[in-house]
């Protein structure tokens, strides 16, 4: 059985098989024949850490990934990288197009066999002509014996999203919670733009598994990293910024939407039982198997995610279960961070209003069935004081088993040695902004 991984840069779940209009015919025929998760999450909101998480089966804090890669963050143990561990088990495996889980000059320390990075005048051009390159590998990988595991990266849809778009901006709306406003439903039009580009590699890569005679054989999943570049979204603990699509294909089992609580970290055990693979011992999630195979309906009592660094420090972490979410801020992390939210009309006119400045109360909890828009913080509020203390023993137990470097104390200096990070007070994410901790 070989195994693709297509992924992409903060895409949320703002896509139409989770109920948005768009236009994505592909996306919608690829999760019509696959299992679309409607609960998973991603271990971290900020691109690195997320795809390092779920490719070595860890929490960020765990493998080594507090932060991102292209700014000095590395994994501790490249060797446990999903790409290694297939390796190892008699799988060829090549990488066309992005990754984020080491810097462009360690690349080779992913243990990717075969690393393809084509790139173009514009997004589009880079990730089209990634496409091409991993559509010839398929048809030439149609007729061996060797197995293969296949990442297939692609910069859409990260900003800065197409000048150009094709959707009519006075008919659509601004996804939850940026403003409604003439200048966010012409970015929301780019967004979109950018997400048809998507589409078509999604539907480069299956017509060209379909071609080579791999459609019977071949498990396919489509995930991203995080929430969209969006305010409160790409790099919070909100749902809109641990949310992420996740639609996999297995042959042999029918389609079906799973609405059972998930995180990324499911991933690595997941593809363990899949391909009959004995799993390592440093995997901390669980697999999807008993989901899929319908011997259990939940796997999980609770999920976790987390942010130290992105553009800035900024450590925070997150126990969700099916009915409620806490968020706790370490270390002034509720203290505004505008660094920490991407260029766009959505965070200028964010930034402009007094309460985006306000600092966060170090806790808050939400009650995700009475209020699924996380707007009201029931962290003091007595009636809620039991299900409150409960998370917050499910998340302090968590940091002590994985151990979490905030509960020893650590600083951003000792966290960040070697590495380019912005000051507190930089207001976007360049990194001439920055500095380098030593």
């Amino acid at each position: 059985m070989n195994f693709i991984y297509i992924h992409t840069h903060d895409t949320g779940r703002l896509a139409e098989p989770y109920g948005i209009a768009a236009d994505n015919p592909s996306l919608m025929e690829f999760a019509q024949n696959a299992v679309i998760f409607r609960n998973m999450y991603c271990s971290a909101p900020t691109c690195s850490p997320s795809r390092a998480s779920m490719l070595t089966g860890q929490a960020p804090h765990s493998c080594g990934m507090l932060g991102l890669a292209h700014r000095g963050f590395s994994l501790s143990r490249p060797e446990e990288h999903l790409s290694h561990f297939l390796s190892k088990n008699g799988y060829y495996t090549a990488l066309f197009g992005v990754q984020h889980e080491a810097s462009a000059e360690n690349i080779g320390s992913l243990g990717y066999r075969e690393i393809t990075n084509l790139e173009g005048s514009s997004f589009e051009e880079t990730d089209l002509n990634n496409l091409r390159a991993a559509q010839a590998f398929l048809l030439e990988h149609s007729d061996t014996d060797m197995p293969f595991f296949m990442s297939f990266g692609m910069v859409n849809t990260h900003k800065p999203w197409p000048d150009r778009y094709s959707t009519d901006p006075d008919y659509v709306i601004p996804p939850y919670p940026v403003a409604d406003t003439p200048e966010n439903r012409v970015e929301y039009c780019q967004y979109l733009e950018s997400l048809s580009v998507v589409d078509s590699c999604v539907g480069g890569i299956t017509e060209a598994v379909r071609k080579a005679g791999l459609w019977d054989n071949t498990i396919i999943l489509f995930t991203t990293d995080h929430g969209v570049a969006y305010p409160n979204m790409k790099c919070n603990l909100y749902d809109t910024g641990i949310g992420v699509s996740f639609l996999l294909r297995i042959p042999g089992y029918p389609k079906r939407s799973c609405s059972a609580l998930c995180t990324q970290l499911d991933l690595f055990p997941t593809v363990c039982d899949l391909l009959n693979l004995e799993k390592p011992s440093y995997l901390q999630g669980k697999s999807l198997l008993p989901l899929l195979n319908g011997e259990e309906e939940q796997i999980h009592d609770y999920v976790f995610s987390e942010v130290t660094f992105h553009a800035t420090y900024q450590p925070m972490r997150s126990v969700r279960s099916k009915q409620f979410k806490l968020i706790r801020f370490f270390d002034g992390g509720n203290e505004f961070r505008s660094a920490n939210i991407d260029a766009g009309t959505a965070k200028t006119l964010y930034i402009s209003t007094k309460l985006s400045h306000l600092p966060k109360p170090k806790d808050l909890f939400f009650d995700l069935y009475a209020d699924p828009a996380e707007r009201v913080n029931l962290a003091d509020v007595p009636e809620y004081a039991e299900e409150y203390s409960r998370h917050l023993d499910a998340l302090l137990k968590w940091q002590k088993q994985t151990d979490d470097p905030l509960l020893r104390g650590m600083t951003m200096s000792e966290m960040g040695r070697g590495t380019v990070i912005n000051g507190f007070d930089a207001p976007d994410p360049q990194p001439k902004s920055a500095f380098v901790i030593r």
